[in-house]
């Protein structure tokens, strides 16, 4: 349902800006004869998108506990997963995740760039320093290392929605993330994790999930999510292509 959103939100978005161009100037190639009927695809994608945003979004729960990340998020209503394989030994394939910073990761500085509106803002994931390793700019910013099995898996937590006027503890802790369900919060938890395959090649994946805790959450959660999803794997995909390339170009 959440990819159907997506699908809708950003075919919304396209006849929006179709119908909003030929209010100007008529796309009579598009089929678009007149300003009435630039009117038209306008309303019709002013219609799709708040369909789009709005379609429900069913909450997902793991059938057994495979991964660390399943500690912290066994339930979710919103998700993406990515897997690459790397021609390198599983403890090199872990420190070049540790390792790699923003500058290594394809588009990530512009992608980035488009989610902040070209504001600079706070140094942050979506700002992060070109040369500091990624998850070390996560985890000093808005990011909390809840759990890591050196050479096998790490696991980040965030807050990506809180009520209005709520204020966190000064020293939250991973335990405070996993029993925070009270109403009107969304939880974000993104994890990577290395496996060794028969063929000697290690297998890496990162899974993103969101579990908002109530409906009013989840509804807020679903817009801002389906908007952004394409550019979020996009950056999720270049990532892991990012790790790949140190790691195979490692010493050893």
């Amino acid at each position: 349902m959440n990819l159907i959103g997506t699908i809708l939100v950003y075919a919304a978005l396209a006849a929006m800006l179709l119908g909003g161009v030929s209010l100007i100037r008529p796309l009579k190639f598009m089929g678009i004869a007149g300003r009435p009927h630039g009117i038209v695809v306008l309303l019709c994608g002013v219609v799709l998108f708040l369909i789009g945003v709005n379609l429900p979004a069913a909450e997902k729960k793991i059938a057994a506990r495979t991964t660390i990340l399943d500690d912290f998020v066994p339930a979710y209503q919103f998700a993406e997963f990515h897997s690459i394989r790397v021609k390198a030994p599983r403890e090199r394939v872990y420190q070049a995740i540790r390792e790699v910073p923003a500058n290594e990761i394809t588009l990530f500085r512009t992608l980035t760039w488009i989610r902040r509106f070209g504001r600079r803002g706070p140094e942050g994931i979506l700002n992060a320093p070109e040369k500091m390793p990624l998850l070390d700019v996560a985890t000093r910013t808005s990011f909390m290392l809840l759990a890591e099995e050196p050479d096998r898996e790490i696991v980040l937590g965030t807050l990506v929605g809180a009520p209005k006027g709520w204020r966190p503890k000064k020293d939250p802790t991973p335990d405070d993330f996993k029993a925070l369900h009270a109403p009107g919060f969304a939880l974000g938890a993104i994890n990577f994790r290395v496996e060794d395959t028969a063929n000697g090649e290690t297998l890496v994946t990162t899974e993103t999930r969101i579990y908002a805790t109530d409906a009013s959450a989840r509804r807020n959660f679903a817009a801002y999510w389906r908007v952004i999803y394409p550019g979020s794997a996009l950056i999720r995909v270049m990532w892991l292509r990012a790790i790949r390339r140190r790691a195979e170009k490692m010493p050893g």
